[in-house]
């Protein structure tokens, strides 16, 4: 048969002794663990370097020959941009202050608006101002406007009216 210890038993004691062999218990849960780091590790190989390896192939050998290329799925041109990154238009361009100190927007307006307060803006004829009654006496005496005469204007609106068409405006 088996070895067993030989213990001995006291009737007076109210429990049973209890003999714990806590070296295999350490044992197991160091064992324990050293396998939960090799099976990550292993796990994290195979993840990123073999599938995404396959996933790649497996990508470019089945690529539909109707799917679209990325340029393809760019809107037409012109594209533009919807939101333009945190910035401020001056006189020589915009600056671009998304990697700048929060108070740098304020900087670059305030050292704008004493540009404009010293040496005024441009003179180029491209900023004007004029009452608008002067304005349309201008547009009127220069004929830039291109108008109908009076009497093709009374023939497009005779025209207009007798339109026959089956709407009825719900009538």
């Amino acid at each position: 048969m088996s070895q067993h210890e030989n213990i001995e038993i006291d009737p007076d004691a109210t429990y049973e002794s209890n003999v714990v062999g806590v070296k295999g218990i350490i044992y197991f849960g160091i064992g324990l663990f050293l396998l939960i780091v090799v099976t990550f590790g292993l796990m994290w190989v195979f993840q990123f370097w073999v599938l995404e390896d396959q996933a790649l192939r497996y990508d470019e050998e089945n690529r539909s020959p109707v799917s679209m290329s990325p340029e393809e799925m760019l809107p037409p041109e012109p594209r533009l941009q919807s939101a333009p990154g945190f910035g401020v238009d001056t006189e020589n361009g915009r600056v671009g202050l998304e990697l700048r100190e929060p108070q740098a927007e304020y900087e670059v307006v305030r050292k704008e608006w004493e540009r404009l307060w010293k040496n005024g803006q441009k003179k180029d004829g491209t900023v004007i101002s004029m009452p608008i009654e002067e304005a349309k006496q201008k547009v009127v005496n220069e004929k830039t406007i291109k108008t109908a005469s009076e009497a093709d204007g009374k023939m497009v609106l005779k025209k207009s009216k007798t339109v026959v068409s089956g709407a009825n405006s719900g009538r």
